[in-house]
Formats: C-alpha cells, sequence, structure tokens
C-alpha cells in the first residue's frame, strides 16, 4: 500500500490531462457499459433456451429462431459498441499524448543551460519520445482495457446473482485472492520497472554518444569498445524484462487460470449435491460461461498492472522534466539602447567550490570595441556566456544598459545580445530559414547579411540558392563557412552588443579583413566583444582584459599592454615570433 500511496499522486497528475475530454470518455465509458451488457445478455439466453425450451415435447421452431436471432443480435450489439468506444478512447488518448509531449518538449525548451552540461542529451530525448509513448498506453490501453474489465466484470456478477445467488456467491470468492495476488505482483515488480525505464534511457544516450561522435569512433577504431558499452546495457535492459516476464508467467495466468479452476470445482460440488431440479443446467451452463468471462477481465486487470506501473514511473521522469528549474529572466520589457556593459566583482562557478571566474570588473561604454584574451581554460567564453545571460552569477552584479541583466525579460535580452559561437549550431534547412530563424526578416535583407560575409557568391552558386537545403547539421558547408553562415544570422538585424566568441578562426585572411571592414561599419550601431586567440586580429580594440585562470591580471589598450611587458606582452611577441618562423624560407637539402 505504501508503494501505491507514493505513486498515487503522479497517477492522479496523469488522469488530469483528460479533464477537457470529460464528455467524451463519460459516453464511451456508458458505451462500455451497453457493451458488457448485450455481452452478458447472451449465455442468459441461452440458459433460458436449455433450461425452458429443450424440455417442451414439441420443439417450437420459431421461438428458437427467435431466440439464435436475438443471440446474435446481441454480440453484434456489443462489438458495435465496442467498436465506437475504442474510438472514443483512442482520439482522446491521442489529444492528451499530444498536449503532454508539448508540454514536455516545451519544458525541455526552457531549461537552464546547466541542465545540459551535466544531463546525458539521451536521457532528455528519451523522457520526450519513449516517455511519452509510454504515457500512450496509459491512455490507449490500460485505462480502456480497466474501464471495459470492470464493466465486464459488474455486469456479469449482475447477471450471476439473478440467475442463482448461491453459486455467484462461491464464485465471489476468486475476488480476494486475485488482489492478494496482484497486490504482491505490484509489490515485485515496480522496482524492476524502474529498473527497465532506467535501462532504456541508458541505451538512448548511449546510441545519440556514438552517432554523434561516429567519426572520432571510426578514426581511433573505437567500434568494438562502444559496441561492447552499448551492449551491456541492453543485456541489463533484457535481464530486467526477463524478470517481468517470469514475474507475469508466474503469478500471472498460471496462478489465476488455477483459482478459476478451484471455483469451477466448487460450483460443480454445489450444482451435484443440490437437490435435483434446484438449479438448472442452463444455469450451470451460464455460470460455467461466465467464470470463463471472469477469468480472462482479471488476467487482464492483474496484467495491466505492470503496463500501469511503466505508465507512472515515466509520469514521474517527466514530471520531473516539467517541474525542474527553469531558465529565469526578468520582466524588464525595455529593448536595450545602449550597449553599455558593466561588470562588477563578477564570480562564477559551473561547479561548487571550483570557481571559474573570480572578482572580474569591467566597464565597457556603449560602441566601443573591447577583446577578451587569454590562454585556453582562462574564463573568456565563460564571460561571454554570462553576458548573454545563459548562467547566472555566484556573486558580483553584471549591468546592460544600467540595468541588472537578471531584471532584464527573455525578449529584451534575445534582440539585444547576440552570439556568434566558434562551432557554431546549423539547422537541417535552407539557407535562408538557417538566417532568419523565425524572425520577420525579408529575403532581400538575407542577402544582403551574405554579402556582408563574403557568402552571397557561395549560395547563388547552389541549385535552389538561397532556399536550398544544408543539410543535417550542415554538413555541406566546411566549418568556415558555417561561421560565416552564422554571422549573416547574427548581422541581418544588428543587435546592441554582438560577441564574437572566435568566430574568424577558421576562415581565410581574405574573408577576414572582409569581415573587419563589416564590423568596422557595425560599431557605429553596436558594442563589439571578441574572444580572439589571434591577437593580430584585436590590435585595433579600443579595451583588452586579459584574463589568467579566471582573474583579470591586465586591462588596458593594446599600446598600453605592449608598454608594461606583462602577460600580454608575452602572448603578442610569442604570436609574433611564430608568424616569423612560418614566413621565413626553409632550407632544403641538395
Amino acid at each position: 500500500m505504501h508503494n501505491w500511496r507514493t505513486l498515487w499522486p503522479t497517477l492522479k497528475r496523469l488522469l488530469g490531462y483528460s479533464r477537457p475530454y470529460r464528455r467524451p470518455l463519460t459516453l464511451a465509458v456508458a458505451l462500455l457499459w451497453l457493451a458488457a451488457g448485450a455481452e452478458v445478455a447472451g449465455p442468459i439466453v441461452i440458459s433460458y433456451f436449455i433450461d425452458h425450451v429443450l424440455p417442451m415435447e414439441s420443439f417450437p421452431m420459431l421461438l428458437a429462431a427467435g431466440m439464435a436471432a436475438a443471440f446474435i443480435g446481441l454480440q453484434l450489439l456489443a462489438a458495435s459498441l465496442r467498436y465506437y468506444q475504442s474510438l472514443m478512447f483512442n482520439r482522446t488518448a491521442l489529444s492528451v499524448v499530444q498536449q503532454l509531449r508539448a508540454e514536455v518538449m516545451d519544458a525541455s525548451l526552457r531549461q537552464p543551460l546547466s541542465t545540459f552540461d551535466t544531463r546525458p542529451v539521451g536521457q532528455l530525448i528519451s523522457r520526450v519520445t519513449n516517455d511519452t509513448e509510454v504515457v500512450k498506453d496509459l491512455y490507449v490501453t490500460v485505462m480502456a482495457t480497466v474501464l471495459r474489465c470492470l464493466a465486464l466484470i459488474g455486469t456479469t456478477l449482475v447477471a450471476m446473482f439473478l440467475l442463482d445467488w448461491h453459486m455467484a456467491t462461491i464464485a465471489l470468492v476468486i475476488f480476494p485472492v486475485v488482489a492478494i495476488v496482484m497486490a504482491i505482483y505490484q509489490y515485485y515488480s515496480i522496482p524492476i520497472v524502474r529498473q527497465v525505464r532506467s535501462y532504456l534511457a541508458d541505451i538512448n544516450d548511449g546510441f545519440n554518444e556514438v552517432i554523434s561522435g561516429m567519426s572520432l569512433i571510426q578514426q581511433f577504431r573505437q567500434q568494438a569498445r562502444f559496441g561492447h558499452r552499448l551492449s551491456a546495457a541492453s543485456n541489463a535492459h533484457f535481464t530486467a524484462r526477463m524478470q517481468t516476464l517470469r514475474l507475469d508467467g508466474f503469478l500471472l495466468r498460471p496462478l489465476l487460470s488455477l483459482l478459476t479452476a478451484l471455483v469451477l470445482c466448487g460450483l460443480l460440488a454445489v450444482f451435484s449435491f443440490s437437490p435435483a431440479g434446484a438449479i438448472g443446467v442452463g444455469v450451470l451452463y451460464a455460470f460455467i460461461n461466465y467464470l470463463g468471462r471472469l477469468n480472462e477481465p482479471l488476467i487482464e486487470l492483474t496484467t495491466q498492472q505492470s503496463m500501469l506501473q511503466q505508465a507512472i514511473v515515466a509520469g514521474e521522469r517527466i514530471f520531473e522534466l516539467m517541474d525542474a528549474d527553469q531558465q529565469n529572466y526578468g520582466s524588464d520589457d525595455r529593448p536595450l539602447t545602449s550597449g553599455r556593459i558593466d561588470i562588477r566583482d563578477l564570480t562564477f562557478s559551473y561547479r561548487t567550490g571550483t570557481p571559474v571566474l573570480q572578482n572580474i570588473s569591467l566597464t565597457i561604454p556603449s560602441r566601443n570595441f573591447v577583446a577578451l584574451v587569454g590562454h585556453t581554460g582562462s574564463g573568456k567564453s565563460t564571460l561571454a556566456n554570462l553576458i548573454m545571460g545563459y548562467y547566472p552569477a555566484d556573486a558580483g552584479e553584471l549591468l546592460l544598459d544600467q540595468r541588472t541583466i537578471s531584471s532584464l525579460s527573455h525578449r529584451a535580452l534575445r534582440q539585444g545580445v547576440a552570439i556568434v559561437q566558434q562551432d557554431p549550431v546549423v539547422m537541417a534547412d535552407t539557407v535562408l530559414a538557417n538566417i532568419t530563424l523565425g524572425r520577420q526578416v525579408s529575403e532581400q535583407q538575407a542577402w544582403e547579411a551574405l554579402e556582408k560575409v563574403q557568402l552571397a557568391e557561395l549560395v547563388r552558386s547552389f541549385p535552389d540558392g538561397i532556399h536550398a537545403e544544408l543539410g543535417e547539421q550542415g554538413n555541406t558547408l566546411s566549418v568556415g563557412q558555417k561561421q560565416l553562415l552564422a554571422m549573416a544570422r547574427v548581422l541581418v538585424v544588428t543587435p546592441q552588443i554582438l560577441i564574437l566568441d572566435e568566430a574568424t578562426a577558421n576562415i581565410d585572411s581574405g574573408t577576414e579583413q572582409a569581415i573587419a571592414r563589416a564590423l568596422a561599419l557595425v560599431r557605429q550601431y553596436t558594442t563589439l566583444v571578441v574572444i580572439a586567440h589571434r591577437l593580430s586580429t584585436i590590435v585595433e580594440a579600443d579595451h583588452i582584459l586579459v584574463l589568467h585562470r579566471g582573474e583579470a591580471v591586465e586591462q588596458g589598450s593594446h599600446k598600453q599592454l605592449l608598454q608594461k611587458q606583462g602577460r600580454y606582452y608575452q602572448m603578442y611577441r610569442l604570436q609574433q615570433a611564430g608568424k616569423a618562423l612560418d614566413t621565413t624560407p626553409q632550407l632544403h637539402a641538395p
């Protein structure tokens, strides 16, 4: 009972999604009872025929034909009612699951980015797809089966008591025993069902990882190792499923069939020891028929426990995702107007106790060009992500337009601040769709953005031009072309603050110079924050912040930092020496 008390809130919440469909569900339940009544009435007709028609001296053909027609009519009526009831249940079930899946997907889209840093993607996919599919079975299979079985059991019991209450009382013995079997089954099966769902999520996560990293796996010949990992997850799922099958095979049909056989023996004993004529042969036939009819719904009810528990466990996983903290935004919906950035004693860590940024302070005036430099792992991209509002700071303040970033609404933040990342995301859609991303942007504006980033000529060479499909993850483009496309999607509607995270790392120097000219024009309207490893690209920056192990160690212009001869000076001289070596003519042996 304790398990059901803990599971009931989830089941109640899942069933709550059916409230808007109470009218069709009520009608479907009414059709179920009518169908069950028509089905149960059949043996009563045959019982009457055996006890009252067959003993007649002259066989009444007309009455017999009428009773046969009535029996066939009742079965046809029951089948028709079940058909319409099934349509109503399935329509409602699909509507409910569609709504639930939309809510789960919406909740996934609103998760904080920190969720995707720590949780495997395959597990999230499993909750949106597999778990909602299991919940669909709650409505399509479990709910419909339970209601149908209850209707059939209820009408059967009414018919049995109308025929003979003594024999009906004996038949009732089966119900408490079945209740005990169901309780035992539920006690042992719930932990196994949870394991099954967990192993299935592991399988999905493993496949997602393998498919995403297929080129790396093949390059380093790791097919066998990853194959063993997937095989281990699959075997664990197989073992858990076999446990449920063994439990089903022992506690369900064999045991319930044995109970039914014992009750049948009791009915035959009552019939044998009853006075002659007290119980008709037709009544005995009807009870044997009803007992057989009771056996199947009782088995189905017990069987549905497994599916019910799977649906509840899936519901727990779904609601865990839906109830998780979402990305928080403020209510200040005013657009950014100046692009000023103020950072005051900012501290941030991805994991508690391991700060990535410590006491960062920086003021970026409107329309300035600021560069963030430092070795790998110094915190440059993390600082850019904080300016984007992707993560909340642990301590300190970050202000945009002299308003705290936490007070800005989602629309104000996303319209005012944009980023072009080193590894941009390209959707499996057209060039135009990748630029507009659902915004109200004309095709002409898209072409102008492509011209700015030197990508228009390439797009014109496509058979469908700007409407060409780019394939999965934009695999028809090179890495540099993907960066240019990401740049175009940002420049099509110029934001107040533009962040470039190594956005020109994979393009040739000629294209980089063209983009630099485009950015020089954009600087008249936006604040530019650039993360760069190639220091030659940021010598014109108004301000340079040098980060080292999460701390701001130097600040100033390119000229000022060179005069200090500190960390920036060392980085710059090292890169200049590397360039000189690259351009030095190589001596070859004759």
